[in-house]
Formats: structure tokens, C-alpha cells, sequence
């Protein structure tokens, strides 16, 4: 991700679009905050660091989602994270476990 201002990232936020296409009326919607509402809710993950990040700075991660092994309809995430900067200072690594019931 591209940091577009300098400020502070406490949290991630995750949401998902979808469509279903291969059906009479073809259907399509958005759990994202720029979109009409629906039930479905975006979801916030916060981190154990708190990144101080500068404009044009990256944030670099990757999320992983899979059944938990115990109840298949609650997931377990892992989230990887990296904000590199040249200010070492700033530079941060971290993983983050959330379980979603």
C-alpha cells in the first residue's frame, strides 16, 4: 500500500466484492465502505504496533484466511505486515493472529 499522508496506522481494514454470475439474474455487491450498505460489514484488524508512516512510504503485508481447524464456520487470519522508511527508527515488522467467530 502507498501511504498517502503522514500519520499514524493503528488498524487494516478488510472488506470483499462479489459477484454471482452464473445464475438467470446475474448479482453483484460490495461489503466496502464507498458502496450502498449492506448487512454485511467491513472488517477492522488492529496491530500490536502502532506504524508511523510518512507520505509515499510502503506498507507491505499479506493476509491469510483459512477455516478454523475446530469450527469450520469461524476463520483464523494471519496478517504479516512491513512499513519500511529510511528512517530505521520507523521501520517496523510484525504478525498479527485474529480469529473471526
Amino acid at each position: 500500500m502507498q501511504v498517502r499522508r503522514t500519520d499514524y496506522i493503528h488498524a487494516l481494514i478488510a472488506w470483499f466484492d462479489i459477484e454471482f454470475s452464473a445464475c438467470h439474474k446475474p448479482v453483484r455487491f460490495s461489503t466496502g465502505p464507498h458502496t450502498k450498505y449492506t448487512h454485511w460489514k467491513q472488517t477492522v484488524f488492529y496491530l500490536q504496533d502502532v506504524l508511523t508512516v510518512e507520505v509515499g512510504e510502503q506498507v507491505k503485508g499479506v493476509l491469510a484466511c483459512k477455516p478454523n481447524g475446530e469450527n469450520r464456520r469461524d476463520l483464523d487470519i494471519g496478517i504479516e505486515y512491513e512499513a519500511q522508511s529510511e528512517d530505521q527508527g520507523r521501520s517496523v515488522r510484525g504478525r498479527c493472529e485474529y480469529k473471526m467467530c
